[in-house]
């Protein structure tokens, strides 16, 4: 008798100190069939050239807070006084469906998500941590993109040289090289989480 075989989808977690090229891989990562985006929600206000729903989903503070109430959050923080968040039910219903969901995510975020109450949630995620070389190259890149001062760089490679501290609490860690070797590291560890046998459902 043949058996058919089923999964529920992977919730790949990506996290990676500002400046570590983190965007511009989730940007194309995003382009893969089969893999839903979660779009954040956040009450600061949108930058020039963000597009509500597309970037992030804006909300009041008080529409936030609502959802904080309604428990709709499968983690939340306040960050530099603005509040960031993911939304529970797309998530779940796309796991669910047998979709593969990406995040974006700061360390904190992801630490809340690895330790959330729901077993479905634990047992889905896949986490990955784009590591920068070291903290010149991180400088280097942060005065390349010419956006920050350079007292502001300085306070993101400091920040950065904390968040670093966390790779081992991720599952996978990438040595940050060129886009395209980043990208397709990120493309091999998704395809080798895809045939995990512990992921398969027999029908």
């Amino acid at each position: 008798m043949s058996k058919q075989f089923s999964r529920h989808g992977i919730l790949f977690l990506i996290s990676a100190p500002s400046g570590a090229g983190k965007t511009t891989l989730v940007e194309k990562l995003r382009q893969t069939p089969n893999l839903f985006y979660s779009v954040s929600c956040t009450t600061r206000a949108p930058r020039t050239g963000e597009i509500d729903g597309e970037d992030y989903q804006f909300l009041s503070d008080k529409d936030f807070r609502a959802r904080v109430e309604a428990g709709d959050f499968l983690e939340h923080a306040r960050v530099h006084c603005d509040y960031y968040g993911t939304l529970r039910e797309p998530v779940l219903a796309n796991l669910k469906s047998g979709v593969d969901v990406l995040i974006d995510i700061d360390t904190q975020g992801a630490a809340a998500i690895r330790n959330c109450d729901d077993p479905f949630i634990r047992e889905a995620l896949s986490d990955i941590f784009i590591m920068p070389p070291d903290h010149e190259e991180l400088r280097r890149r942060l005065h390349k993109r010419g956006t920050e001062t350079a007292q502001q760089i300085e306070s993101r490679v400091a920040t950065a040289a904390r968040e670093m501290e966390l790779w081992r609490s991720y599952r996978y860690t990438v040595i940050s090289g060129s886009v395209e070797e980043d990208l397709q590291k990120l493309r091999r560890i998704m395809s080798a989480e895809s045939y995990l046998s512990r992921r398969l459902v027999q029908k």
